[in-house]
């Protein structure tokens, strides 16, 4: 009986979705921003209904290259197959519009396959944000089943003598001659809220104190002293040790990549709301101080890719050919990403702090939601924003739109409306 109840209670948290659990402050959102926000959010269902009128049925919309290069689409084992679906999940919630609902259960009937993908750390990105809010809207148990399963895969990765959930399998490294044995990035943290949603859905605290755990390690070994953080931390799997401590999407070792930064003021924030430790909470502070608080960050609060490409002290990269890139591009993606963190982030903070994420946050929205960031509908390859860097290392998915960016955007968006509720 008292297993029932615990359930029960962690399920109707769940459903709240994005209303936030342990709500600190009152927090009254601006009212032209609000504007603002249903017109992007009237908008966006316009130009996702003309991105799924040219999607295939069997594939999710990845990126858009341009006039002559075109759509860019990928299978459901890629890491971003579950935003489109996300999005619209998130869009048929404010509209209540069934034909958005419908391309979602299409769309996740190629999608559940991955349940038992254990060749990949991004079951969260991929399931979690798919079938994770098409549960919370549809309550049907077949998606919970599927999201649990998918848990049990992703907890296959995990390596109890590092105390983290493996990102890659060996690979030679991407920046060096030598291997990494056993990498972990810091873009994990964003898989283990599917871990948290498995332990309460099922009372199994296993999946919970890998979760735990692995967040634990990162805050450990991911962290410089001023709240930055590395990629990619190489560990020795037969003892845990550190091996290295690295970068591969961003400019250099000791630089910080800016959607690496948004990957951990969002994950730390989410562990933060399922365990109330507040060692979490003061992370993902001092990581949302870091970036709030850099001197390279625009005045518009949308990062350039990495905060320290073409700064002073910084004058060479691992793999950067600067004189490609004679304006150092944005990453709308981690604006968005950051922007739906803080605004979480400022309801478990005190005044002075939730008052700063908060209106970094509004920026943010209202940055994106300009014709700066924002396509005119159906252009942009059906995509709402512009100007993200998926990996300029690699000379890919620069400057483009990409389905992660949307679906932050549109979360934050949301997020901003209910706060008022």
């Amino acid at each position: 009986m008292k297993l029932i109840f615990s359930t029960s209670v962690s399920l109707l948290f769940f459903i709240v979705g994005y209303s936030f659990a342990q709500k600190k402050n009152t927090i009254n959102p601006g009212r032209e921003l609000l504007k603002t926000i249903d017109y992007s959010l009237d908008q966006s269902v316009k130009q996702y209904k003309y991105l799924k009128s040219i999607t295939p049925k069997d594939r999710f919309p990845k990126t858009y290259e341009g006039e002559g290069k075109g759509s860019v689409t990928s299978t459901a084992r890629n890491w971003t197959s579950g935003f489109y679906p996300g999005t619209l999940v998130y869009l048929y919630e404010y509209t209540k519009d069934d034909m958005l609902l419908h391309e979602v259960e299409d769309k996740l009937k190629f999608l559940e396959s991955q349940k038992d993908n254990k060749g990949t750390h991004d079951l969260g990105f991929m399931m979690y944000t798919s079938f994770g809010n098409a549960y919370r809207v549809t309550k049907k148990e077949a998606y919970k089943d599927v999201l649990v399963q998918s848990a049990k895969s992703l907890c296959s990765r995990y390596n109890p003598k590092v105390g983290s959930i493996q990102s890659w399998d060996r690979i030679k490294s991407l920046t060096g001659p030598e291997y990494w044995d056993f990498p972990v990035i810091i873009d994990n943290m964003m898989n283990l809220e599917l871990l948290f949603f498995a332990s309460k859905v099922t009372g199994d605290q296993n999946f919970k104190k890998i979760a735990i755990k692995h967040a634990e390690t990162a805050m450990k070994n991911h962290m410089r002293p001023d709240y930055s953080s590395y990629h990619v931390v190489n560990y020795n799997p037969e003892t845990g040790a550190v091996e290295s401590r690295q970068t591969y999407q961003g400019f250099a070792h000791n630089s910080t990549w800016a959607r690496g930064q948004g990957w951990g003021i969002y994950g730390f924030t989410m562990a933060y709301r399922e365990t109330l430790d507040k060692r979490f909470l003061k992370t993902a502070q001092g990581m949302a101080d870091f970036f709030l608080n850099h001197k390279n960050l625009p005045e518009d609060k949308i990062p350039y890719w990495d905060f320290n490409a073409g700064q002073p002290g910084f004058p060479s990269s691992w793999n950067y050919d600067a004189s490609k890139y004679p304006v150092i591009p944005r990453d709308a993606s981690a604006g968005a990403l950051v922007a739906s963190a803080l605004i979480e982030l400022s309801t478990y903070s005190d005044n002075q702090k939730g008052k700063k994420y908060l209106k970094a946050a509004e920026t943010m929205i209202k940055s994106l939601s300009s014709p700066a960031y924002t396509a005119p509908t159906r252009e942009n390859g059906g995509f709402i924003l512009k100007h993200s860097v998926g990996n300029l290392t690699k000379e890919r998915e620069v400057d483009v739109p990409l389905a992660y960016a949307d679906y932050y955007y549109v979360e934050a968006m949301l997020r901003y409306r209910n706060l008022s509720k």
